[in-house]
């Protein structure tokens, strides 16, 4: 690039930079100067997040009125407030406020101040995911100025219709994911400019017997409240401005799932999941405009009806957790000519081939069903497909050559044979991998070198046979590798001499149950990054936790312990685990294992390594989990094992060990079948007492302030029964494929 484009960007810059500092500035001045001063009082009140702390960037969400200079207008960045709302804050001093956004706040356990019952001017009012909890104070029925009121996602409670029955100007009302109780407010449905209403995940109650007339209502979302009895669909269809209909969670009468209902043409979302419906809902075929249709965790059996796939503006549908068997019409083009971009039909009865997929298909799961036949080859042609889930079916035949263009590919548990194939392009998009148990041949494709977007591969339960994957080291971004139970084979000590296997970012390293052989040198464990740094706080909760505006995946995981195994459960983002079990491997264990401080998880077990337990081990001080059983390791368990405070589960059977067991809690509330097999070991937990035993010791292992990674972190560590279910319930937060989920979109 010249220099006279660099000298031009950077004039650029400047002038953008002080167009944006000029314009809070000119807001700034346009406040009277007590105004400026109380709301630098109310900054001060609070700590601030780092990238708020400019008082540029605060006060751009500042608008004063032109001839008083009073402030009308506080609309907060997100994010950046954290501490506590008080009712004498400077806040409640700006009397003129008209608009007010608290919004994506942190007011951690604070309750809602009454003192906003004194901001009389507000005509708008946000204070959604602020973590506002308790009473709502009465004072908030005096702002009858009010159109817009939003409370949603605190843990706010109090009887809604005495909150609100003042409140006659509200145009927009959402209260959803509270604790309010008490009977739905029937008069907020005669409120002339109600256009939005959302009342979802609170306890109301109520029935609806008569059609609700409101004839500006264009969004109502009523989801998952305390409604007992079934409601009669049709009491909606006299809204006719109605766009967005959330009923989810609520049963349905059968005679109006089946009637034709007149409903509103203009509607373009429509959720009914969990509303206890038998037959596919036949009024849905008169909605030309729709877009989202949710109909999960039904019970809906039989057929997909060949017309819903001719609804011109249908877009994302949820059809999962039915029990549909197949489609009507032909499997060539019953779907293909869809306009739907992401579609759900996972955990149903289909059997038989799978339909081409629809032409402009983004998101794409089948899972859990029992579909036969080979993948269909036009998969590869819709070239906007990004998350294909064909997990969980009886799918045979040779994997599809396209894997590159996809992001998200689960094809675990199928019959698919042959290689992968070795078709990964430069700058493929790959970034999940699962081709667990099928039965796979060949070596691991090279070309998979190509994706450098690559986090997650999981190749267990095949017969690919292979060496080591040390070429994988390249990727930079590659977090888990899943090799178990494979023909893989010989040293996995890099090929280069003596050194450390230094994956950039893996956390998980599965390679149990193959037919690697060989010692690990000293070094083996060192610039282990991702399992060496201390586990910090991530944006994420879980691996992959891939996200749209319109549906998410979560990469999941088969964790194994020694007599525990958990099925595909998700894991969170700072398990680290390796698992080097079954295989052939020698000589000692390295102690540079002690560098993992990060680890949660180690099996070297049924190996053939010798020599002690290295006294490093002290320093893994995130381990929970330790199998070193059925190797050749003699000496004694080190003292230092006691100060694993989060250590949960740890067996050492089978070895030749000596000496007294550690007598730390952790350690003595073992089972004895975590010990056995070492003819020299003694002391609790074994019944074998040592020969001038010392006192039993009673120190307790530190506490740390911490809170767990691990849910069993809280379980009552020392007692057998406990610490497997405490395993269980670790970083697997559900035993179950996760579900797929088609956000809503408005």
């Amino acid at each position: 690039m010249s220099n006279s484009h660099l000298c031009l960007l950077s004039l650029m810059s400047i002038l953008s930079l002080l167009i944006t500092t000029t314009t809070n500035l000119v807001v700034a001045q346009r406040c009277r100067p007590d105004q400026t001063k109380t709301l630098k009082r109310f900054k001060n009140e609070f700590a601030f997040s780092s990238s708020c702390t400019d008082e540029a960037y605060f006060l751009r969400g500042v608008t004063c009125d032109n001839v008083t200079g009073a402030v009308t207008l506080l609309e907060l960045p997100s994010g950046c407030l954290r501490g506590t709302l008080r009712d004498n804050s400077s806040l409640f001093e700006l009397s003129h406020l008209r608009y007010l956004n608290l919004s994506f706040n942190n007011f951690a356990s604070s309750p809602l101040p009454s003192s906003f019952g004194q901001l009389q001017n507000l005509e708008v009012l946000l204070l959604s995911s602020n973590g506002f909890l308790g009473q709502v104070p009465s004072s908030i029925r005096n702002l009858t100025k009010l159109t817009q009121l939003q409370l949603a996602h605190n843990k706010l409670t109090g009887d809604l219709t005495s909150l609100v029955k003042n409140l006659t100007k509200l145009s927009h009302l959402d209260v959803s994911s509270n604790e309010f109780y008490g009977t739905i407010p029937s008069f907020l449905f005669t409120l002339p400019s109600l256009s939005y209403l959302d009342l979802s995940e609170n306890h109301l109650t109520g029935s609806f017997e008569t059609p609700i007339s409101s004839p500006k209502l264009r969004v109502l979302t009523l989801s998952y409240l305390n409604i007992t009895h079934q409601i009669d669909l049709r009491i909606f269809s006299s809204l006719k401005s109605l766009s967005d209909l959330d009923l989810s969670g609520i049963s349905l009468t059968p005679t109006s799932v089946d009637s034709d209902i007149d409903f509103a043409k203009s509607l373009r979302f429509l959720f009914l999941s969990e509303c206890n419906i038998y037959e596919f809902p036949r009024f849905v075929k008169s909605l030309t405009n729709l877009e989202y249709l949710y109909l999960s965790d039904n019970r809906i059996k039989g057929n997909v009806p060949d017309w819903l796939w001719s609804l011109p503006h249908l877009t994302s549908l949820d059809l999962h957790n039915n029990s549909f068997t197949g489609f009507e019409g032909s499997l060539d083009h019953v779907l293909a000519n869809s306009s739907v971009h992401a579609l759900d039909i996972a955990y149903n009865c289909f059997n038989g081939s799978f339909p081409d997929p629809p032409l402009f298909i983004i998101n794409l799961s089948a899972w859990n069903n029992s579909f036969t036949g080979e993948i269909p080859l036009s998969t590869c042609n819709r070239t906007f497909l990004d998350v294909l889930d064909l997990s969980y079916n009886s799918f045979t035949g040779l994997i599809p050559p396209c894997l590159g263009n996809i992001s998200i590919v689960n094809l675990r548990k199928n019959k698919l044979q042959g290689n992968i194939p070795d078709e990964f392009y430069i700058g493929a998009s790959t970034q999940t991998l699962d081709v667990g148990y099928n039965q796979l041949t060949g070596k691991l494709p090279r070309s998979l070198l190509n994706c450098t977007l690559l986090k997650f591969v999981s190749l267990d339960h095949n017969r690919i046979s292979d060496s080591f994957p040390f070429w994988l080291k390249a990727l930079p971004s590659l977090k888990v590798l899943t090799l178990r139970s494979n023909r893989f084979h010989g040293p996995i000590s890099p090929p280069d001499g003596p050194g450390p296997l230094a994956f950039p970012k893996l956390q998980i390293l599965e390679i149990s149950h193959n037919g690697f052989t060989g010692s690990l040198p000293r070094n083996y464990f060192e610039n282990w990054t991702a399992t060496s740094l201390k586990p910090s706080n991530e944006e994420k909760m879980y691996m992959g936790d891939y996200l749209s505006d319109r549906f998410g995946y979560d990469d999941t995981l088969d964790l194994q312990y020694k007599g525990l195994y958990m099925e595909q459960g998700k894991v969170y983002n700072l398990y680290t685990a390796i698992d080097f079990s079954g295989n052939k491997l020698e000589g000692e264990i390295p102690e540079s294992i002690g560098l993992l401080k990060a680890l949660i998880a180690l099996n070297l077990s049924n190996n053939s390594f010798t020599g002690h337990i290295p006294m490093s081990f002290a320093n893994v001080s995130e381990l929970e989990s330790l199998d070193l059983s059925e190797n050749k390791l003699s000496g004694e368990i080190p003292q230092e094992l006691k100060r694993l405070s989060y250590l949960a589960y740890i067996d050492v059977s089978d070895n030749q060990l000596t000496g007294e067991i550690p007598q730390g809690t952790q350690i003595t509330g073992q089972p004895k079948s975590s010990f056995e097999g070492n003819l020299g070991l003694c002391g609790l937990p074994l019944e074998e007492s040592c020969f001038n035993e010392n006192i039993p010791s009673t120190e307790e292992p530190e506490e740390d302030e911490e809170e767990g990674i691990l849910k069993w972190r809280a379980v009552a560590i020392g007692y057998g029964p406990g610490v497997l279910f405490g395993l269980a319930i670790g970083y697997v937060v559900a035993l179950y494929k996760p579900e797929w989920f088609i956000k809503n979109y408005i």
